[in-house]
């Protein structure tokens, strides 16, 4: 079987020429190729030229035009480039004809997206993800893959050997799909129990645009001494470490991999376990990069990608980062006006940090209900889940009744409703009298 790298082969220590299309749906806000640029410079490959053309529609052929084509093939000539890699994503009949114009290898975005993933992947979790998803990539172009096979006519009932290459190539890649996906589920199965196992502490997970200072976030909230390169993709594991919010106590604070404009679905739907810590989360901090010319476009593709992973509906807190490095203050205050909320932040220098603790300490505290809780005073087990899980303000017994007040999270409310003989209301400060002092369990709850 062709191996799920026989398309996302590795551009490292190759010289590589970009191609760009901009497309009357999509225009580059920044300079031209500068993601792209990004993308393979860290899969390796060093880029000895840049070509971008203007259409209104893709050529079916060659994406790009025949006079552009001729241009490309002459600049790969003169560079002796070993790759041209588009940023678009390009169907095997155009890589196919492509290759064949320029005489050298031409990759997509989403195969260097995907070629980054592979290099980097450190978990087994994190390599079986992006082994789905190179397969899930590679599947529907494996008929393009072997087109360069001669289809033998030898009568009825006999195939050339690229047809039958193909069948079993295909074969093998869904029976290996099939055990990658049972695999992940088996994964994504254990990881919510591990994530639920947590849930008497807040969960606060870091999401966001890749480079963004996600990691350099998280070493200077939790001296975590996680990796933190100016890379895209430094990490692809979800990390989570122990946060001593001030004002509130001790919360658990994860960072997740990078999202990107255009992310590849199938890197979407292989990420799904990685990605459970953002999904159970209690707030998540979007960390932007404030000082790049496409942040606008950036925040809008993440919160893209959250919509696809079913979270765009949770709690989030917008920290601007790198504001430190922000050379137009009038692009930073574009952004400030778009998202009024938004905390200006640098992780580098700590810069804003104190105002995003309070932000965040502000955001939690929405999620508490100030609650009377009437119960037999025989449940000792709910006293004590109440005095673990919440913030008991005052206790009274009234012979065989208990009337506690206490804050806690919403998510703790399904619980204590279990048992039908309790009775749950919102506090009212009247309803309690004589009550006596409780004491705090997870801190404050300003």
């Amino acid at each position: 079987m062709s191996s799920s790298h026989d398309r996302q082969q590795s551009v490292q220590s190759e010289s590589a020429i970009l191609v760009g299309v901009e497309l009357p749906q999509r225009s580059y806000q920044e300079a031209p190729l500068e993601e792209l640029a990004g993308l393979v410079e860290t899969a390796g490959a060093a880029i000895v030229g840049k070509v971008t053309q203007k259409r209104q529609a893709p050529n079916a052929a060659t994406y790009i035009g025949h006079g552009k084509v001729d241009d490309v093939k002459l600049l790969v000539d003169a560079t002796e480039a070993d790759v041209v890699v588009f940023d678009n994503d390009l169907s095997p009949a155009q890589i196919r004809n492509l290759e064949k114009a320029f005489g050298v290898k031409v990759l997509d975005r989403t195969e260097v997206i995907l070629d980054i993933f592979s290099s980097r992947a450190q978990t087994h979790e994190a390599r079986l993800a992006v082994e789905l998803a190179q397969l899930e990539y590679s599947l529907p172009r494996l008929k393009g893959m072997w087109s360069h096979l001669s289809r033998m006519k030898m009568g009825v009932g006999m195939r050339g050997p690229g047809e039958k290459q193909l069948e079993t190539d295909r074969r093998l890649a869904e029976k290996r799909i099939s055990d990658l996906k049972r695999d992940l589920e088996k994964i994504s199965r254990r990881r919510e129990r591990e994530v639920a196992g947590r849930r008497d502490r807040m969960t606060v997970s870091l999401v966001g645009y890749t480079n963004a200072g996600k990691s350099t976030l998280l070493n200077t909230l939790t001296d975590a001494h996680v990796l933190a390169e100016d890379k895209l993709f430094a990490t692809l594991d979800t990390r989570t470490r122990r946060w001593q919010l001030p004002g509130w106590g001790p919360v658990l604070l994860s960072d997740t991999v990078g999202f990107i404009r255009d992310l590849p679905h199938e890197l979407v739907a292989s990420f799904k376990a990685t990605l459970e810590e953002a999904r159970q989360a209690d707030l998540l901090i979007h960390v932007a990069d404030a000082s790049s010319p496409s942040a606008l476009d950036q925040i809008a593709a993440v919160y893209k990608v959250l919509q696809e992973l079913g979270i765009e509906e949770k709690d989030t807190l917008l920290a601007l980062n790198k504001v430190d490095q922000v050379d137009d203050r009038s692009r930073l205050e574009a952004i400030r006006n778009r998202y009024p909320r938004a905390v200006a932040i640098s992780a580098r220098t700590g810069d804003g940090l104190p105002r995003l603790a309070a932000a965040v300490s502000d955001a939690l505290s929405q999620d508490f209900l100030d609650l009377e809780i009437r119960f037999s005073v025989s449940n000792g087990r709910l006293l004590a889940y109440l005095a673990h899980y919440g913030e008991v303000l005052s206790r009274n017994f009234t012979g065989d009744q208990a009337t506690v007040h206490c804050r806690i999270a919403r998510r703790h409310l399904e619980s204590i409703r279990e048992d039908k003989s309790v009775e749950v209301r919102p506090y009212e400060p009247a309803a309690i009298s004589g009550t006596v002092p409780g004491e705090h369990a997870v801190g404050e709850v300003a």
